[in-house]
């Protein structure tokens, strides 16, 4: 049996009971008399997760093509941007620029590649950081472990939550300390790739005439890049100005990341979408224009946010190592893991915190498995009767402070972060349409329409998310042919297929930076770089022992696909009673969703899988030569 056949413990009796959150396991685990029924929360999460299902899942949402192309378009750049066209060839050419690419990159240099090219559509580095300019723009993970390299790069941030412009700018320092800058393809996108078998090489075509070759190949498209856009009946039909929170438009609003929105004082704006980025651009948005309609399908999570500058004196305390600790210790506290120390202390870390602090003052002394995760479950429930407590004591109006309250589990959806948001919906100004969890009927020449009411606006502002649901490919905006002729989207038809989520077979020398079958955290660059570390720990085995081609052997691929298909069935009661959104395919999660999502473990326990992969060194499972 293989090591990754040997990756999960048999279940025993006990993990197969299913003990329900209960008011008498509260008693039981030291809660005492809790203010809430937990039979009565899960039938209105239930019902609340059963209007919003949808029979078209991903289909909902339309690609921006034909007549909103333009929504794909850089606002950034100087248009008309020529060159010459490159026919040469690199040892490893890295796609995208984003935290990924640029880890890539980094963890490249540092195994001693040299001849490397970064390929990036944007005009510069920053990947989410550089398309992502909307007012507000903010990371809701402590920019202390977000940021990535803060100590190669001997750099601290300014605020404990940083903002976009200066996250942007961190990715430029990094791109500038590992010689990223040299060579690179910047404002181009690939067209295809094709693997010439004789060669062992890839032929790479782009949009600018290039067809160059690169030995090794690593694709770090990004989730967070590709707008998506409502498939709501009449969006040809509206007449008014419009634009993705993903790619803003100053020109029209005024202002800058920082607000000051003047030129929407005489403008009636519409906004469709409550999710993370709306959260932050909605109280600009609020502030500015004359009239705010946020059209709502599922409200947001918003909690505490308390940023602040960062101490002086505490980053001057700092010690060598301290950024991997304060990561390694944040992942361990989301994935439900134990520390002693709780470093971030943010909401993120605080229901597995207050477990922690339950089980450790004996409350949970004999309690079984299927106990243990029931009291996880009512400590949830716990946190979001905070969440939708907090609602209440803001907002105002009662009818709009109802329709702000999240039904489901905190982890349902992506939870954020503000204390501006909440208070934007008592001003006079500001009007929450909610669709009860429909979405709005249509959109006209003048504005909107829900419920039988239209409401005319001059702009409307779609914050409705970015791809991540949809094929890899159509994600990616390119396919590529491996050995054979076998395009990558013929090979995943059926369903993804990987060894560790880094290598397909058939496609040689090509490496695959991600989510897909590999590990996935809440502080996503930290998964980065995992995968960077990875790749670039076989490329230099490689090159050590100047071998030519490496790919996973089809059984080490078909037993990890195995260990996915597996694991993702841990996960499908959460998923399967949580709100639709991208965590759970929109509400269809299957093995197809669980074959193409993260690894369903812990991504502390998928860290050491692959960490154990490297230290044994014998590159078990591939295929080289």
């Amino acid at each position: 049996m293989s090591e990754a056949m040997q990756d999960a413990p048999r279940k025993t009796r006990e993990d197969r009971e299913i003990i329900m959150p209960s008011k008498q396991l509260a008693q039981k685990m030291g809660l005492g008399e809790i203010a809430f029924n937990p039979d009565s929360l899960l039938a209105k999460y239930r019902a609340e997760r059963d209007r919003r299902i949808r029979p078209d899942g991903n289909e909902q949402y339309q690609q921006p093509k034909g007549d909103f192309s333009h929504f794909l378009e850089d606002p950034y750049v100087e248009p008309d941007f020529t060159r010459e066209p490159l026919f040469d060839e690199v040892e490893v050419v890295v796609i995208g620029g984003g935290f990924g690419g640029l880890l890539a990159g980094a963890r490249l240099r540092e195994a001693g590649v040299k001849s490397l090219r970064m390929i990036e559509k944007g005009g510069d580095f920053g990947g989410t950081w550089y398309w992502n300019r909307y007012p507000g723009a903010a990371c809701d993970i402590e920019a202390y472990i977000y940021l990535p390299l803060l100590e190669e790069l001997n750099y601290i941030p300014r605020r404990r939550y940083t903002d976009a412009p200066e996250m942007m700018a961190h990715s430029q320092a990094i791109a500038r300390k590992y010689d990223l800058y040299e060579n690179a393809c910047l404002q181009t996108e690939i067209t295809g790739m094709e693997w010439d078998d004789k060669d062992g090489k890839w032929i790479i075509s782009t949009n600018r005439g290039d067809r160059m070759k690169s030995r090794f190949v690593v694709m770090s498209n990004g989730p967070l890049h590709r707008p998506k856009l409502p498939g709501i009946p009449g969006i040809d039909d509206y007449n008014g100005h419009t634009f993705h929170t993903s790619r803003w438009d100053y020109h029209y609003t005024g202002g800058d990341p920082t607000g000051n929105l003047t030129g929407l004082k005489d403008k009636r704006v519409g906004i469709i979408g409550t999710g993370a980025t709306a959260v932050q651009c909605i109280p600009h948005l609020g502030a500015s224009a004359k009239h705010l309609y946020v059209f709502q399908r599922t409200p947001s999570s918003v909690d505490v946010r308390n940023d602040h500058p960062t101490d002086p004196e505490w980053a001057a305390s700092l010690k060598p190592g301290w950024q991997k600790e304060r990561l390694e210790n944040f992942n361990i506290l989301v994935t439900g893991g134990y520390a002693e120390k709780d470093l971030v202390n943010d909401g993120w870390t605080e229901i597995i915190r207050n477990f922690l602090v339950k089980v450790g003052q004996g409350d949970g002394k004999g309690a079984s498995r299927s106990e243990l995760l029931a009291f996880t479950e009512l400590l949830d429930y716990q946190k979001m009767e905070g969440v939708r407590a907090r609602v209440d004591s803001i907002v105002k109006d009662k009818a709009t402070a109802e329709a702000l309250k999240p039904y489901y589990r905190q982890f349902c959806k992506r939870p954020c972060f503000h204390d501006e948001y909440l208070p934007t919906f008592n001003r006079p100004n500001v009007t929450l349409v909610d669709t009860r969890g429909q979405g709005v009927d249509g959109i006209t020449e003048k504005g909107v329409v829900f419920d039988g009411v239209e409401y005319e606006v001059d702009c409307l502002i779609f914050a409705t998310g970015f791809e991540v649901g949809t094929e890899y490919t159509r994600r990616s905006g390119y396919d590529l042919t491996g050995r054979d002729g076998v395009t990558l989207s013929e090979k995943w038809a059926k369903g993804v297929s990987t060894f560790h989520g880094l290598l397909t077979r058939g496609f040689p020398n090509c490496f695959i930076m991600g989510t897909l079958q590999s590990g996935f955290t809440a502080n996503f660059p930290h998964a980065l770089d995992h995968n960077a570390k990875h790749l670039s720990y076989i490329i230099k085995k490689l090159r050590e022992s100047n071998a030519k081609t490496v790919e996973t052997t089809q059984q080490a691929e078909d037993d990890w696909v195995h260990v996915i298909i597996r694991k993702a069935k841990l996960g499908l009661r959460f998923y399967s009673e949580c709100t639709p959104g991208y965590y759970n395919n929109e509400g269809r999660p299957g093995e197809r969703s669980g074959q193409n999502g993260q690894y369903g473990g812990s991504s502390e326990v998928f860290f050491k899988i692959i960490q154990e992969w490297c230290d044994d060194g014998t590159m078990r499972g591939l295929e080289i030569s």
